[in-house]
C-alpha cells in the first residue's frame, strides 16, 4: 500500500507491569519520557490505598465524605456501600410490612425505609421496630407530626425535605427530636417535587435545579447544628441524576445515596440503574445506594449487589460468570448457568463459578474462576483454583458444581468464624 509506513512496533505498554491507580504507561509520549493516563479521583500516595472492599484487586479511590450511623451501619468516610430498599406494602399493615421487611434482611439488604403517609402509619412504626432487625427508615412529607412521631417510635433515620415542613418552628423541633433520640437525616431531593422558584429560575427540573434544592435543605439543618446527614438526588433520567451528584459531590461533603427514581421495571429499571450508578460508583461517588424498581423490593436489593460486585466495591454471594454461547458450544450454558444460580443463592461466600461452553476460551476462563467447568467434546473438564480436577460427564455437571462450591463455602465460613472468636489456627 503506496504511503504506508512499516516502522516498528516500540510500545512496551503490553509487556510493563500495570502502576497501581494509573495502568499501564505508554513509553513512547510526545514529550519523550513515559505519560501517565488521567485517573478520576485518584488517591495520592499518602492516603494509602482506596477503601474499597478489596482494594488489591480493584483500585478505586472513593470520594471522602463524613460518616454517619443509621443505627449500627456506618454510611460514608469509607464505610461498605449500604444497600438500602423500600417497603411497597401499607405500613400500617403490620403483618405484610414485618414479613417483607425480613424477606429484605434476608436477600443482605442493610436499610429499609417505610412510607409514613398518616398516623396509621406511624403508630405502626414502633411494633415493626420491635420484630424486625435492620435500621428502619421513616419516609416523610409534609406533615412534621408524623416525624415526631417516628422518632418517638424508635427509628433510625427520617428521611425529609425540611422545606415542604412549612415553618421555621416546626423544623426546629423535628431537629431537636432527631438530636434527642440520636438519629439521622436523610435529605431526599426529587426531580418531581422541587420548588416552584427553582423551576423558574433554572427553566426546569434541571440538574442544577436538583443540587440548589439540596444546598438549601442543608443549610436549614447546619443552621441548626444538625451534621447527621445523607442526601439523595434524584431524577427518572441517567443523565440528570448523574450530573447532579456530580456537582453536590463538589460542594459537600455529607454522605451520598444514591439512586435513579421511578427507573422502570425489574428489566429496563436494572438497566438504567446500573448505568447511572455504575458511572458515579467508578467515579468514586456514592455511599449507600437503592436501586428503584417497580418490582418486589428483594429483586432491588439483588440488583445492587450485582452492580456493587461488577466494580468488585462489594462481595456477597456467588459471582456465576458465563459464556454468551455460541454455534461451538457443548452444553446448553444459558439453561444451566441459570439452573446454578438458582441452586446457589443461599450461598453469601463471595465465590466465583465459571460456566463455559467450549474448548477456545473455556478453559482459560474456568481456570481464573475459585470453580468452573469448560464443555468438550461428549464430557467436561473441571477446575479449582486453576487447577483441573477431572472430567464430568454433562449430566452431572450442575451436581458436581454445587457440591463443590457449598463445600468450598461451607470453609470459608468455617475460616471466618475462626478468625472472628480467635478461636485457633486458620
Amino acid at each position: 500500500m503506496e504511503g504506508w509506513s512499516t516502522q516498528h512496533f516500540t510500545d512496551r505498554v503490553f509487556l510493563d507491569t500495570p502502576v497501581p491507580g494509573v495502568g499501564l504507561l505508554p513509553q513512547n509520549s510526545l514529550g519523550g519520557g513515559p505519560i501517565q493516563l488521567p485517573v478520576l479521583n485518584q488517591p495520592s500516595a499518602a492516603e494509602g490505598p482506596a477503601p474499597c472492599a478489596d482494594p488489591t484487586q480493584f483500585v478505586l479511590a472513593r470520594r471522602k465524605s463524613i460518616q454517619i450511623r443509621v443505627r449500627d451501619v456506618k454510611v460514608g468516610g469509607g464505610a461498605p456501600i449500604a444497600v438500602q430498599s423500600m417497603c411497597n406494602t401499607y405500613t400500617h399493615d403490620v403483618e405484610a410490612t414485618v414479613s417483607q421487611i425480613k424477606r429484605l434482611e434476608a436477600a443482605g439488604c442493610e436499610i429499609v425505609r417505610v412510607a409514613v403517609p398518616d398516623e396509621r402509619a406511624a403508630n405502626a412504626l414502633a411494633e415493626i421496630k420491635r420484630r424486625t432487625h435492620i435500621p428502619l427508615v421513616a419516609d416523610i412529607h409534609f406533615d412534621y407530626r408524623l416525624a415526631l412521631m417516628a422518632a418517638e417510635a424508635g427509628v433510625d433515620c427520617l428521611r425529609i425535605n425540611p422545606g415542604n415542613i412549612n415553618g421555621e418552628d416546626r423544623v426546629n423541633e423535628v431537629v431537636a427530636a432527631s438530636k434527642d433520640h440520636g438519629i439521622s437525616i436523610r435529605i431526599g431531593v426529587n426531580a418531581g417535587s422541587l420548588e416552584k422558584n427553582l423551576l423558574d429560575r433554572f427553566g426546569g427540573a434541571t440538574s442544577q435545579a436538583i443540587v440548589e434544592s439540596g444546598l438549601r435543605h442543608v443549610a436549614m439543618l447546619e443552621k441548626r447544628g444538625f451534621y447527621e446527614t445523607k442526601i439523595s438526588l434524584k431524577a427518572s433520567d441517567v443523565a440528570r441524576t448523574v450530573l447532579a451528584y456530580r456537582l453536590m459531590a463538589q460542594k459537600v461533603d455529607y454522605p451520598l445515596h444514591l439512586g435513579i427514581t421511578e427507573s422502570g421495571s425489574l428489566r429496563s429499571g436494572s438497566v438504567k440503574s446500573a448505568v447511572g450508578l455504575g458511572i458515579l460508583l467508578s467515579e468514586g461517588i456514592g455511599d449507600t445506594l437503592r436501586v428503584s424498581l417497580a418490582s418486589d423490593p428483594v429483586d432491588e436489593v439483588d440488583v445492587a449487589f450485582e452492580i456493587l460486585k461488577s466494580l468488585q466495591l462489594r462481595q456477597k454471594g456467588v459471582n456465576v460468570v458465563a459464556c454468551p454461547s455460541c454455534g461451538r458450544v457443548q452444553i446448553d450454558v444459558d439453561k444451566l448457568t441459570l439452573e446454578i444460580e438458582k441452586e446457589l443463592s443461599h450461598i453469601d461466600a463471595p465465590i466465583t463459578v465459571a460456566v463455559m461452553g467450549c474448548e477456545v476460551n473455556g478453559p482459560g476462563e474456568a481456570r481464573e474462576a475459585d470453580i468452573g467447568v469448560a464443555g468438550g467434546h461428549k464430557r467436561a473438564l473441571m477446575f479449582m483454583k486453576g487447577e483441573k480436577i477431572g472430567l464430568v460427564e454433562y449430566a452431572d455437571i450442575k451436581k458436581n458444581l454445587v457440591r463443590e462450591v457449598e463445600t468450598m463455602a461451607a470453609k470459608i465460613a468455617k475460616v471466618s468464624a475462626r478468625e472472628m472468636t480467635g478461636d485457633g489456627d486458620v
